[in-house]
């Protein structure tokens, strides 16, 4: 009996320790920048971060000669059914807290254990919006058209597609408003890789400034006062 009540707690205390140790990597790895490549070409073509405060997304413009979004993400995915929105907000996150946890007050233990330990599959969650108003909230950044190429090649590899090659709908009443809609997504969410670990390497594959590592949206907004 002395044993077995020895073993769990050093189980225990192992576990706070690996809390601890997460916690605190968590909050200072975020503060390693990495800079922004230096270009020479022109930069035109304004891209948004955006938070809800715990969730990153990133916005890319609807439609431009770079990518027209709209044929790949259709607005009559939507509730509104609306075609003249100028802004699409992108993010990938665990598939169980997109479509089964609206709110924190509904997250369910078995949710949190999945979506951490990489059991359940992803989701991409898409926003269309009328404009993007910068704030604390919402940064502006603007790209070369091979870094905003870069982006959308990032972005487009992390849906997964129908034998067509389109990004595939999960049709579910659990959307968040009117203007939005969840497609299946490939990886897997854990405490190592969140959404705003997706964000952040959108950033670096377009070449901007980021965190070295960051679980958190405050590890991406604190490169961008």
């Amino acid at each position: 009996m002395k044993k077995f009540v020895l073993t769990i707690l050093k189980t225990f205390w192992a576990i706070i320790g690996i809390i601890g140790v997460y916690l605190l990597c968590g909050f200072l790895i975020p503060y390693i920048e990495v800079p922004a490549k230096s270009v020479t070409q022109p930069k035109y073509i304004d891209i948004y971060i955006l938070t809800n405060g715990v969730h990153t997304d990133l916005v890319v413009p609807v439609k431009s000669a770079e990518m027209d979004w709209s044929k790949e993400i259709p607005f009559e995915n939507t509730r509104s059914k609306r075609t003249d929105f100028k802004y699409l907000s992108i993010g990938w996150g665990d598939k169980g807290f997109y479509l089964d946890t609206p709110t924190w007050a509904e997250l369910k233990p078995s949710t949190a254990v999945k979506a951490a330990f990489w059991m359940s599959e992803s989701a991409m969650h898409c926003t269309f919006y009328e404009s993007m108003t910068e704030g604390e909230d919402c940064k502006k950044i603007t790209l070369t058209q091979q870094q905003y190429l870069d982006l959308i090649g990032f972005i487009r590899d992390k849906f997964d597609r129908n034998p067509t090659g389109k990004p595939i709908l999960i049709k579910t009443d659990a959307v968040y408003g009117n203007n939005d809609a969840f497609y299946d997504a490939r990886g897997r969410y854990s405490f190592l890789n969140t959404c705003n670990t997706w964000t952040n390497n959108g950033l670096k594959a377009a070449g901007q400034k980021a965190a070295l590592w960051t679980p958190s949206d405050r590890g991406i907004f604190q490169h961008y006062q």
